[in-house]
This record gives C-alpha cells, sequence and structure tokens, in this order.
C-alpha cells in the first residue's frame, strides 16, 4: 500500500471529523461571541490576554503535541501492528481525544478562566478536590520519569548521541539568550524571531562538531549521569520566571514542531513522485505486545497523546482557556489543536510503516525510529543523512524538554495547593519534592518478567499511559457534571469518560498483576516503587468515580440549580 495515500485518506477523516463532529460539539455548548470571555473581563496582560485563534491554535498546539504522540503511536505499530493503532488515533481524536480536550477549555471559559481542578471543586466536595490534585500529582511523577529517561537515552545513543546532546546544550542556552533579550532590551518579537531560530539551526549543524560526552562517576554510567543532570535542569526550570526559559524555549519548539511534520510530509508527497513509500511493517502483529500485555486495553493506553491525553486539560484550562478572544475560537484551539496532534501521531507512526520487522528491531527505541525516518523524508528533499538525524533526534529532545519543564512546574503547583504552603522557600521545596520520586525511578534498576536488565522508561510507559487515560477519564466525569448540571447533552462525555476508565483500569490490573502475584506467592511485601504508585492511582481514581457517579446520580432528574449562563436582559 502507499504510504501517502493512506497519510492523505487519514487527513481526510480528520477534517471531516472537525467539520461535522466540531460542528456538532459546538452546537451542544452553544458558543456564542456575544459573551465576553475571561481573557477579555479579566484582563490582566499577565496571565488573562485575548489572542488571536491561529495564534492561540499554535501556542496551544506546541504545548500539548511534545513527545507523546511520537513515542506511542510507534511503540504501538511495532506491538500490534499499523492498522489498530491508526484506528485508535483517528477515532480516539475524534471521538473522545477532540471531545476531552474542547469541553476542558469550554468549561474552563465558563468558570472564569479556572483550572480544572477549581472546576472539578465545584460539582464536588473538598474531599474529591484534594483527591483530584493527589491524582495529578502521581501522573506528574509518571510523565516526569518516563520523558527524562527518554532524553538520556537519546544523548547516551553510541552514534548521535554527543552531538544530539550538545546541539540540545546550545539550544537551550539560545532560549534563556532570547528570554533576556526580549525582558531586558524589550525587543521587537519578530526580529528576535528571525534571528534566534536560524541560529537554532546553526546549534544543530554544530553539535556534531562539537560532542558533549558524559563521562561515568562511580557507580553511575553516562546515562545515569545524564538522568541526574536532568533532574537538575527540571529543578531549576520549574522554579526560575517563566520568561527567562520556559516560554522562549516553548516559542522555538513550537516552530520546531511545526516545522518537522511540514517537512516530512513535504518529503513524503516529493518522495512518492521519485520513487513511492511502500509500506512495509505489517497492519496487525499480534493480540500479546512482547512485554505479555494484551492489546485490548493496552492500546488505548499506550497511544494516550494523539487519541486521547488527559495531561491535555492541564494546558487547556491553565493557560489556553485564559487567551480564547471569543467563544467561537473554542472550537479551532480545543478541538481542532487535538486532531492536529493526531496527525502529527500519524506522521510519527508512518516513520514505522516504511520499515520492515526486523528493521524496526533493531532500531529499538522511539526516538531512533523516528530520526530515522524523518532523515528518509528528508532526503527526499536533498537535505544529508546525518544532518537530517542530528535535526530529528533534536526536534525529538526539544519535544521532551516541553514536557519535562512544564509538567515539574505544575507538579510544583500542584504540590503548593495541596501543603497550603506558600512561602519564599516553598517552591523551592515543591519542586525538589516532586523530583524525588522521578529520582528514585530512574536510579532503580528495572528488569522484564525474563530477569533482563531495561531502561526506566520502558518499564513506566505503560503505567504513565494508564495514569494518563485515567486523569482523561476523570476530567470528562467532570465536564459530564457540568454538562448535566447547566442541561446540556452529557452523555458526549459520559460514553467516553465510561470507555477510557475501563481501559485504564484494567491496563493498570494487567501492568500490577505480577507484582501482586509475587506478593502472594512470597507471602511477603514486595518493595516496588511502580507498583505502589500505580496501586495509588488506581485506588484515587476509583475513589473519585465512586463520588462523581454518586452527584449524577443524586441529581438525576432534578432541575439544574445554576443556568448555564446569564447575560444582560437575558432570563435566566
Amino acid at each position: 500500500m502507499n504510504l501517502l495515500l493512506l497519510i492523505i485518506s487519514s487527513m481526510v477523516v480528520l477534517f471531516l471529523g472537525y467539520r461535522f463532529y466540531g460542528n456538532f460539539l459546538s452546537r451542544i455548548l452553544k458558543l456564542r461571541d456575544d459573551v465576553p470571555t475571561p481573557a477579555c473581563t479579566l484582563r490582566d496582560d499577565v496571565d488573562f490576554v485575548p489572542a488571536g485563534k491561529w495564534y492561540l491554535l499554535g501556542q496551544h498546539f506546541s504545548a500539548i503535541a511534545a513527545a507523546g504522540p511520537i513515542v506511542g503511536p510507534i511503540l504501538a505499530g511495532m506491538w500490534f501492528g499499523w492498522l489498530p493503532t491508526l484506528l485508535w488515533i483517528l477515532l480516539g481524536g475524534i471521538f473522545i481525544g477532540g471531545v476531552h480536550d474542547m469541553l476542558t477549555v469550554a468549561a474552563s471559559v465558563r468558570h472564569q478562566g479556572k483550572s480544572i481542578a477549581e472546576v472539578l471543586r465545584e460539582y464536588m466536595s473538598k474531599r474529591g478536590y484534594i483527591l483530584f490534585l493527589l491524582f495529578l500529582w502521581f501522573s506528574l511523577v509518571y510523565i516526569i520519569t518516563t520523558f527524562m529517561d527518554i532524553t538520556a537515552g537519546t544523548f547516551t545513543d553510541p552514534v548521535r548521541g554527543a552531538g544530539v546532546a550538545s546541539s540540545s546544550m546550545m539550544y537551550l542556552g539560545l532560549a534563556v539568550i532570547m528570554g533576556i533579550v526580549l525582558r531586558r532590551f524589550n525587543s521587537p518579537l519578530g526580529i528576535t524571531t528571525l534571528i534566534f531560530l536560524p541560529l537554532v539551526f546553526v546549534a544543530v549543524w554544530l553539535g556534531p562538531h562539537f560532542p558533549l560526552v558524559m563521562a561515568s562517576f562511580g557507580n553511575m554510567d553516562p546515562r545515569a549521569m545524564w538522568n541526574a543532570a536532568l533532574l537538575v535542569y527540571c529543578f531549576i526550570a520549574a522554579v526560575i520566571p517563566m520568561w527567562l526559559l520556559l516560554q522562549p524555549r516553548g516559542y522555538l519548539g513550537g516552530f520546531f514542531l511545526t516545522l518537522m511534520v511540514g517537512v516530512s510530509l513535504l518529503g513524503i508527497i516529493v518522495g512518492n513522485f521519485i520513487q513511492p513509500f511502500v509500506i512495509q511493517y505489517p497492519a496487525f502483529t499480534g493480540w500479546i505486545s512482547p512485554g505479555g500485555f494484551p492489546i485490548l486495553p493496552l492500546l488505548f493506553t499506550t497511544v494516550a497523546c494523539g487519541a486521547c491525553s488527559g495531561f491535555h486539560a492541564m494546558v487547556a484550562s491553565g493557560t489556553t482557556s485564559k487567551q480564547i478572544a471569543r467563544e467561537s475560537d473554542i472550537k479551532l484551539v480545543g478541538y481542532g489543536g487535538l486532531l492536529l496532534e493526531s496527525f502529527v501521531a500519524v506522521i510519527a507512526l508512518a516513520t514505522v510503516l516504511i520499515l520492515t520487522v526486523s528493521k524496526a528491531n533493531a532500531l529499538e527505541d522511539p526516538n531512533q525510529i523516528f530520526a530515522n525516518g524523518v532523515s528518509v523524508f528528508l532526503n527526499r528533499l536533498g537535505v544529508p543523512t546525518e544532518l537530517a538525524l542530528n535535526f530529528a533526534l533534536l526536534a525529538f529532545a526539544t519535544f521532551v524538554y516541553d514536557t519535562l519543564d512544564v509538567a515539574t512546574r505544575l507538579g510544583r503547583y500542584i504540590f503548593e495547593e495541596l501543603t497550603g504552603w506558600r512561602g519564599k522557600w516553598s517552591p523551592y521545596a515543591a519542586a525538589l519534592i516532586t523530583l524525588i520520586l522521578p529520582a528514585i525511578f530512574v536510579t532503580t534498576r528495572m528488569t522484564d518478567a525474563q530477569g533482563h536488565v531495561i531502561p526506566a522508561w520502558k518499564m513506566f510507559w505503560s503505567v504513565f499511559g494508564s495514569s494518563n487515560q485515567l486523569l482523561a477519564a476523570l476530567v470528562l466525569l467532570t465536564a459530564s457534571l457540568w454538562l448535566f448540571k447547566n442541561k446540556m447533552r452529557y452523555a458526549v462525555a459520559l460514553w467516553p469518560a465510561i470507555f477510557m476508565m475501563i481501559v485504564a483500569l484494567c491496563s493498570l490490573f494487567f501492568i500490577l498483576r505480577p507484582w501482586i502475584l509475587d506478593m502472594l506467592s512470597q507471602g511477603h511485601f514486595i518493595f516496588n516503587p511502580m507498583g505502589i504508585t500505580g496501586a495509588l492511582l488506581a485506588c484515587l481514581a476509583l475513589l473519585l468515580l465512586s463520588e462523581g457517579v454518586s452527584i449524577l446520580v443524586k441529581t438525576q432528574g432534578e432541575k439544574a440549580e445554576t443556568p448555564m449562563r446569564q447575560t444582560p436582559g437575558e432570563k435566566p
């Protein structure tokens, strides 16, 4: 089968989903431009700032589309084949993930730009609010652990790791300098972009010429040393001002992401006229993953970002909702942003499709498969292989940085909210405590069922996916309560919430089953950090689910106490 035909078909399906199901959701929400949004009524030009819908779409897209829509589809494609993976990306994005993101933005906008946790607080008890914050915090711990170890693996690749590490450090340095230039010298954004964006590509070219090799120290090998260095980076990024690193790094990263997708697609189109790309990987490879887990439910938790991701709710209700200028923009930014991420997932999956099974197994890690695929696409545009590989690996590392520093900062915020500790030293202490579990996880010797030592990210990816989808289920449940209270069609969120809850809890059960069986057979408790935190996530999710269901059942048939909204001159 021709790869370009498959990609064009996927684009058509996503466009039709946006056109028809997106409009259906807009009618349910009754989006109106005559009602001022929080970005306008609460405007402070710091957090609440009205933004044009296309500019905001780019910002939101770069914030949600990190390494998740790359790693998940590649792993699922290798384990189960490209057909079930592609179907989940397309159908999940249109009917679950897009609904999740759009409703999160809408609910936050209708609640004065509050976060999804604060929205939940209005419909559940204080206990439910605290449980939700705990769940968020543990979920972020898994996100940090997984992507940190993936990055360390990229930097220790024996062939190009040192060059990519060097380019990455140059990239971070450029982001800091850009932040200082914008802040201290009030430099125009357009001119600054024209200066610093080309410098990023200079860093891509210079990296291999000045490789950065991490030496071993004591019992710590280079990978462990890079994990330690990334822990330090996360701590610093979580406590320094946003303008100094996160904002300029995210801004440059957005260009990188868009460019990567654009040139890959262009390479596939141009290459099709030279020598068509033929799909070599099997459409279906089996019902059981190499780790011994069944396709149902593991497929739905392996591919999170790109189909449905609970992490998006933090971005959608944390920053995006505070910049929505008109309610009608919610469809493009919330629903359209997720479907764009679904397309990124399709491109990532395409890097597997052009490989044979043996070649994919030889490359092994998702970052290497992704880099190989992008380099093949860029070769058709005349880009040298080495430069293309370095570009793709740096792009991958850039996406991971976006996840790492944002997740650590969010974990810091949530810990401060949980403890009520606000003071001079609370940001530093909260960031440090948030990083304790990731530090333990990445330094613990991990083995598979056969006793072979494996990277930490491979052990944690499934749990990360399960926790992420549990979070999505809880957010969809919150959206259902909000829609129900305001007499809107809550089933559009409730059925996806039920589905995501079932697959996430079943996935956690399969992941925790070996640990539980080991304890039962040996007759004593076995310390397993992943098992303990995974069990905690399951318990927190079940407690929140029981509370949400009880509230929904209790209020079933009752008249909503609060109208959806009330504008001047409008009757309640």
